[in-house]
Formats: structure tokens, C-alpha cells, sequence
């Protein structure tokens, strides 16, 4: 023990404020477990603080503008102009919100909340050091713990996020100007929804991938809408290279520099990169091994599907337990941890997790694809509904992409869906819950939908799929 240090216990312990971290500690607690959550930086991890909630508000601000100033074919004439100061200021009061009511909550629900960074110094026991000068340290003892630290935005050797015109996505969320010329590196969800946003700011954008084409986990119908949006809005897409080197330009800006497999190279004028080839696990100063916990070759921690470690008692949680690296996906695995800790049968069900991307237009998922359910064995019975079909669509002036069911052709059953179109993200809460609850086809289209709403388009899906669309022809 360090001199000074003062030892204290806990039933759970939570290594973590984010989505998955808050949760579980608050739940652990409304259990009535004595419960600690352990916090180095700000409560609700990156999902608050620099990811989910500031994308979302800045894709929101910047949508807002370009509709505003591309709405001449409704009869509305404007030149918006955007004060990109104002729109961070608003992005980070909502954020401060936020995060503020994290804080609150968990000591609503009696969670002990200590400021520092943690790391194990045994299977049972981790040290906590405090910032500042003459914080010192504490050692907590523990029953059970979470691990919940999150992940952070992966560098490409030679771009350093500490060179002012290298941005992470974190970066690109707090910037108060618009770049002239933006290089994305990176064509996956993150890269795609941050050139999207500026590229309705301003920016003259384009995107370098290493694979074939955008958004690689997602169907080519699905991506092919996204793409051709993101064309219409300027963005410039060059696939097959991977960025190799920047270096500064003789006329003032700088040169991103990419290379092909072939060893192809291209240089493109930018004014500030920014780099978004995805994100690693959060474990470094853990101290793992002192618990006696590995990670996989990629870092990250491994865990059953009642979220337990190795170590049986220490459970991991969210990013640093791998895929799917969401935030819904993390608060529920945190919901299962705790429950586990109090004894609950509580266990994951990957079947019904949704993803979305908020792009423009979205992409909702969930469940399996076609592919997918004809890979496990079923016979897939497959409706669509193409949103320029849909009357709601046509009056919000965004007709692009379309609503995909996938059913058992046997039993009904709903296996999975895909959206890609206006509001995708919430519509595809509808086949979630489907799939969740192991609705059928009849199910969905017996369902009474109001008109004129967007969510008929997945009623009329699951019509399309009986062979009994009414306003669309059936398969």
C-alpha cells in the first residue's frame, strides 16, 4: 500500500461512466448492491461527450441548413448562413446536459461516484489515482467488477491526432470553422456521416478507402443509396487507396498523399484530414493481468454471453468487450451484468440489436439479412417498399431508399429488416421489436399504421412479403 492511501470496499465496482457503465452501476444499485463507478475523464463516456450525441446534433444543425437552402422546389427560398461558433456553443450545452444528468442519476440511485484512474493491482482490489497534485491515490476492495473503459478512434501511422490539421472524429465534433477542403480517411459509418455533415457545411469533401466501396458491413443496395446522396451533395469518392503520408503544400494548405495495393499513388489537396478508420479498446493501464484477465490479439477483452471475464467475478462491458460497438448494445450488456452480479437469470440476445448510421439518407438494420437467414437454413421470404412509393416521403421531399423485411417463409416469423431512407434510425425500432417479440409477417401488417406516416412503409413491407401489397407490386 502506498503511504497515504486509504482502503475502502465495494460490492460492485464499474470502471467506466459511459453508456454501458452508468447503467450498470445504476442498476446494480437499484438492486441493492453497494456500488462504485470510477470515472478518469466525464460522465457518459464518448457516447455523450464525443461521439453519438455531438455528431448527432451537428448532423442535425448542418441538415437544417442545407434544407433550408435547397427547399426552392417546396417554394421556400433561403441563404442560410451558419455560425459554426454558435452551432458548437448549442452542441455543447446539449452535451453538458446530458452528461450533468448522468451525474445526478446515479446519485439518485445511491451509486458512489469517485473521480481517478483505476487500475488492478489484484483479482479483487484495484488502485484508484486521482488527478492533480496532492490527490494521491485509494485502493478499492471489490466483490464483483465491470470493466466499461470505452474505446477510443484508431491513428494511421504518419497522421497525428496532435497535429492541429489532423482531426479524429472527435476533433471534427469541436471544430468552430469550416475547413474549404476536407480529406476523410475512412469510408466506414463514422468517416461517411462526418463527410456528409460537412459537405452540407461547406466543404468541398473527399473521402479515400481502402476497400471497394463505403460502409463495407451493409447490403450494396443499402450503401449504393448512401453513396449517390453523398455524390449529389459533392463528395468525392476514391476507393482502393489507403492514405500513405501528408506533407505541406507550396500554396498554403496540405497534401494528403494515398497509395494503392499496387503501389498507385494520388495526392489531393486538403485543408485539414480527418481520420476515421474505426476504434480500439480502452485497456491500456488497466493493469489486466493483475486481475488475471487477457485480451484477444486486437485488445479486446473477451466475455460470455452473460458479459463474465475469465475471471468470473470481473465482467466486461460496451467497446472494450467487442463488437457490436454500440451504445444501445453496451447499456444493454451493462443491464445484464449487473443483473448477473445480483444473481438474475439475466443473459445477451444479439438477435434483436438494431444498428443505425446517421447519414444522409439513414441506414437502419437488424436481425438478418436475406443472405443471412438463407445461410442459417431458412427459407427467406423477402418484402420491400420503396419510399418513393410512400405519400409521407413524398411530402417531406426525401424519397430516397426503402424499407426490406425478411421473414421465414415456413412460419412468418420476422428474422431481420433493413432501411435506408428518411428516419431510418427510429423506423427501424418497429422491426426490432418484431424480432424481439418473435412477431410474424401477419403480425406487422395487421398492425394498424396511422396515414400518412413514414412507419407504413414497413407495414407495407411485411404486406409485400405475403404477396398482398396494395401499393406496391408484389414480388
Amino acid at each position: 500500500m502506498v503511504v497515504g492511501d486509504v482502503t475502502t470496499g465495494t460490492e460492485v465496482l464499474v470502471i467506466g461512466a459511459g453508456p454501458g457503465g452508468y447503467v450498470a452501476a445504476i442498476r446494480a444499485a437499484q438492486e441493492g448492491l453497494d456500488t462504485t463507478l470510477v470515472e478518469k475523464d466525464a460522465y457518459g463516456g464518448a457516447c455523450l461527450n464525443r461521439g453519438c450525441i455531438p455528431s448527432k446534433a451537428l448532423i442535425t444543425g448542418s441538415g437544417l441548413a442545407h434544407e433550408a437552402g435547397n427547399a426552392e422546389f417546396m417554394g421556400v427560398h433561403a441563404d442560410p448562413a451558419v455560425d459554426m461558433g454558435k452551432m458548437i456553443e448549442w452542441k455543447d450545452g446539449v452535451v453538458d446536459r446530458l452528461t450533468g444528468g448522468v451525474e445526478k442519476l446515479c446519485k439518485a440511485n445511491g451509486v458512489n461516484l469517485v473521480e481517478g484512474v483505476a487500475s488492478f493491482v489484484g483479482e479483487n482490489t484495484v488502485r484508484v489515482a486521482h488527478g492533480g497534485d496532492g490527490q494521491g491515490s485509494e485502493t478499492l476492495e471489490f466483490e464483483h467488477a465491470v470493466i466499461a473503459t470505452g474505446s477510443r478512434p484508431i491513428q494511421v501511422p504518419g497522421f497525428d491526432f496532435a497535429e492541429d490539421h489532423v482531426w479524429s472524429s472527435a476533433d471534427a465534433l469541436d471544430a468552430d470553422t469550416v475547413p474549404d477542403r476536407l480529406g476523410v480517411v475512412g469510408g466506414g459509418y463514422i468517416g461517411m456521416e462526418l463527410a456528409t455533415t460537412y459537405a452540407k457545411l461547406g466543404a468541398e469533401v473527399t473521402v479515400v478507402e481502402m476497400l471497394d466501396d463505403i460502409l463495407d458491413p451493409y447490403e450494396d443496395d443499402v450503401k449504393r443509396v448512401v453513396r449517390k446522396r453523398a455524390e449529389e451533395l459533392g463528395v468525392e469518392f476514391n476507393f482502393g487507396e489507403g492514405a500513405s503520408e501528408w506533407t505541406e503544400a507550396p500554396d498554403g494548405g496540405y497534401l494528403l498523399r494515398t497509395e494503392t495495393e499496387d503501389g498507385e499513388e494520388s495526392t489531393y489537396g486538403v485543408d485539414k484530414i480527418l481520420v476515421a478508420v474505426g476504434r480500439q479498446p480502452v485497456t491500456d493501464g488497466l493493469d489486466l493481468e493483475n486481475a488475471g484477465i487477457e485480451t484477444d490479439d486486437r485488445g479486446f477483452v473477451e466475455t460470455d454471453d452473460r458479459t463474465r471475464t475469465a475471471v468470473e467475478h470481473v465482467h466486461a462491458v460496451g467497446d472494450v468487450a467487442g463488437d457490436p460497438m454500440l451504445a444501445h448494445a453496451a447499456s444493454n450488456e451493462g443491464i445484464v451484468a449487473a443483473e448477473v452480479i445480483a444473481g438474475e437469470p439475466a443473459a445477451l440476445d444479439r438477435q434483436a440489436v438494431p444498428a443505425a448510421v446517421f447519414t444522409d439518407p439513414e441506414i437502419g438494420t437488424v436481425g438478418m439479412t436475406e443472405a443471412e437467414a438463407a445461410e442459417a437454413g431458412f427459407e427467406p421470404a423477402v418484402g420491400e417498399m420503396p419510399f418513393n412509393a410512400s405519400g409521407r416521403a413524398m411530402t417531406t421531399g426525401h424519397t430516397e431508399g426503402f424499407v426490406r423485411i425478411v421473414a421465414d417463409e415456413e412460419t412468418g416469423f420476422v428474422l431481420g429488416g433493413q432501411i435506408v431512407g428518411p428516419e431510418a434510425s427510429e423506423l427501424i425500432a418497429e422491426v426490432a421489436l418484431a424480432v424481439e417479440m418473435g412477431a410474424t409477417l401477419e403480425d406487422v401488417a395487421a398492425t394498424v399504421h396511422t396515414h400518412p406516416t413514414l412507419a407504413e412503409a414497413v407495414m407495407e413491407a411485411a404486406e409485400n412479403a405475403r404477396g398482398q401489397a396494395i401499393h406496391t407490386l408484389n414480388r
